[in-house]
């Protein structure tokens, strides 16, 4: 794969001279800023071989450089080794960030070229404000990769589905009219909508366009009494189309969206759009033609984002139905691992397919939510690790093994850790694996006002980790679609402040998650991660306090904690979670075998 990877960056190379190129930036993200991509856009992977999900690639005449986040840096070196591509560690003390370097290395006169459709407007503007002054410019208008990347995969194309009203709990008019009033409160009357999980939740479709989240390739323009869907035709079913029909949706080839803004006359109006959403390429298009034709725009968080985040009631209640089903599968698989690990052949690929095909087998099950993640001994440390069936390692009766995992269903999304004990472990691991549910266990317990926002609650689950002199290099928690991305903003829990990211306070019906851990390189990694709602608590004089109900009902291994390093409060907690995932799983699971364990792997301690 070395080979490999060096002979497309000499063919990139080639493609840059020819067109007098000096650096070309490949971020991972589609036409929509999405987390996770078709694989027609994975230039960044094609010519670095870093399969996560998390990078930006930059590349020189004579350098390749790869920026990634914590999660990823064990997986990075090794899937780099030797194809002369440099790692910097994102956030480490010392590495420059991606504007930094070039502001430090490109010289006055020099090009960089980057496909603006796949950046997102914010980072653009970022690199127009840190380079443009140097002298040094920037070209957005081709794809640095469609020249050297032969047999490249088509974009995906695929039916759409629709969320009838009673799964929705609001139906798409209701959402519309949310929206426009929001826009009315920012001073827009024009909305230009990029976000896939934004245009999908408000219009109540759903498609499968990129892997591990039901949504499809589209932009919307909403005005005061239009709706115009840019979308590929091919995908409208004839119950969707008659759906969007119904509720006044004009639609328009998916790729007609720039001709559309450069024929739009915006004379007397103003176009709300989020710079986060938002691609480079779209935002210059629609300020060019505002420009040109008297028309204003404002830059605020799409109102869809908030709207989605705080779920309704009927979404709540499809979304702990499935936690409990979804948690009963797992405790299932777990029982099996704890069961039979070292008595038959067992390895982190077939174990994944396994815990993979159990889901399928759930009611409305439509797709995982995102690649499981089976890792086994020092793979763990590897937080987005991916077993594959070339590349995985064996599971022994000894050690721990990690599975994160989830599906997405009709009625919600899931996502889960657990870390299991197979054999002996060192005081060491007891330790951090003790320290990990005590913070874990912290932050669902954890009262708060209303006004907070994830970094005034992430020291509850992160610290008794500092406790230990040691951190987690990603953040704690990050909110959860519904029947959409399985990491969806714009609540998050986390201490680093990150700039210009509007932080989000708390709200009751949002969906974070809970999950912090210990990763040692080359020797363990431990995660345990539960699903929380916020809710309402107390309201008196000093204001509305808010809190969390518990959604993942799965066991916590006691055979790695230590009971003598919980606080008093911290083994009721356990205790009292444990008795009650005994009480809400225990009927969906039939074999007596199982349940029988269960009650001990529950036992109080």
């Amino acid at each position: 794969m070395n080979d490999i990877i060096r002979e497309r960056l000499a063919r990139l190379r080639a493609w840059m001279a020819r067109h007098r190129l000096d650096y070309c930036l490949f971020p991972t993200a589609d036409f929509h800023n999405s987390e996770y991509v078709a694989d027609f856009f994975k230039a960044r992977e094609y010519f670095c071989g870093f399969t996560g999900s998390n990078g930006t690639l930059v590349v020189s005449n004579d350098w390749a450089g790869m920026w990634t986040d914590g999660r990823y840096f064990i997986q990075a070196e090794k899937e780099m080794a030797g194809t002369g591509v440099t790692l910097f560690r994102m956030a480490d003390e010392g590495v420059p960030t991606i504007n930094e370097y070039l502001k430090a290395h490109m010289r006055p006169g020099e090009t960089l070229s980057f496909d603006g459709r796949v950046l997102s407007a914010r980072l653009g503007l970022g690199l127009e404000e840190d380079l443009l002054p140097n002298g040094i410019r920037i070209t957005y208008d081709t794809d640095p990769a469609e020249g050297a990347w032969p047999d490249r995969p088509a974009l995906p194309c695929h039916d759409l589905f629709l969320v009838e009203d009673e799964l929705a709990g609001a139906s798409a008019a209701d959402k519309l009219a949310q929206v426009r009033e929001k826009m009315k409160e920012a001073g827009a009357d024009r909305h230009l909508l990029s976000g896939l999980d934004d245009i999908c939740w408000l219009l109540n479709i759903r498609g499968g366009d990129v892997a591990c989240s039901p949504v499809a390739l589209c932009h919307a323009w909403i005005t005061d009494d239009r709706v115009i869907l840019f979308i590929q035709e091919e995908e409208v079913t004839p119950e969707a189309g008659a759906c969007l029909d119904g509720i006044g949706v004009e639609r328009m080839p998916y790729g007609a969206i720039t001709g559309f803004l450069d024929t739009c006359d915006l004379h007397g109006h103003t176009v709300l759009y989020d710079r986060e959403r938002m691609s480079y390429a779209l935002m210059k298009k629609l300020q060019t033609q505002a420009e040109k034709t008297g028309g204003q725009w404002v830059e605020e968080q799409d109102p869809t984002k908030l709207l989605k985040a705080v779920k309704n009631e009927t979404e709540l209640t499809h979304i702990r139905q499935v936690y409990l089903r979804d948690s009963a599968v797992l405790t299932r698989f777990l029982w099996w691992v704890k069961t039979n690990a070292g008595k038959i052949p067992m390895d982190e690929y077939s174990a994944a397919l396994k815990l993979d095909a159990m889901r399928a087998e759930l009611p409305g099950f439509i797709e995982l939510s995102f690649p499981t993640i089976s890792a086994y001994g020092a793979n763990a440390a590897m937080m987005h690790y991916e077993a594959t069936e070339a590349d995985h390692a064996d599971i022994r009766a000894e050690g721990m093994y990690l599975v994160d995992s989830g599906g997405t269903y009709r009625g919600g999304t899931t996502d889960v850790t657990r870390t299991l004990v197979l054999g002996p472990v060192s005081e060491e691991v007891k330790r951090h694996f003790t320290a990990v549910t005590a913070g874990m266990l912290r932050l669902a317990n954890g009262r708060f006002l209303q006004g907070c926002t994830g970094r005034n609650l992430d020291i509850l689950a992160r610290g008794p980790v500092w406790d230990l002199d040691i951190d987690y290099k990603c953040g704690t928690g990050h909110g959860i679609g519904y029947m959409l991305n399985v990491h969806e903003g714009p609540q998050s829990i986390r201490w680093r402040r990150i700039k210009d990211e509007t932080e989000a306070e708390l709200l009751p019906g949002m969906i974070v998650s809970d999950e912090p851990g210990v990763y040692i390189e080359g020797s363990h990694g431990i995660r345990t991660e539960n699903i929380l709602e916020v809710v309402s608590g107390s309201k008196n004089d000093d204001g509305q306090f808010l809190g969390f109900r518990m959604l993942t009902w799965v066991p916590i291994d006691l055979d790695g904690i230590d009971p003598q390093l919980l606080e008093p409060r911290e083994r009721k907690w356990l205790n009292d979670y444990h008795a009650e995932v005994c009480k809400r799983i225990s009927p969906f699971i039939e074999e007596e075998e199982i349940r029988e364990w269960l009650k001990e792997a529950t036992r109080a301690i």
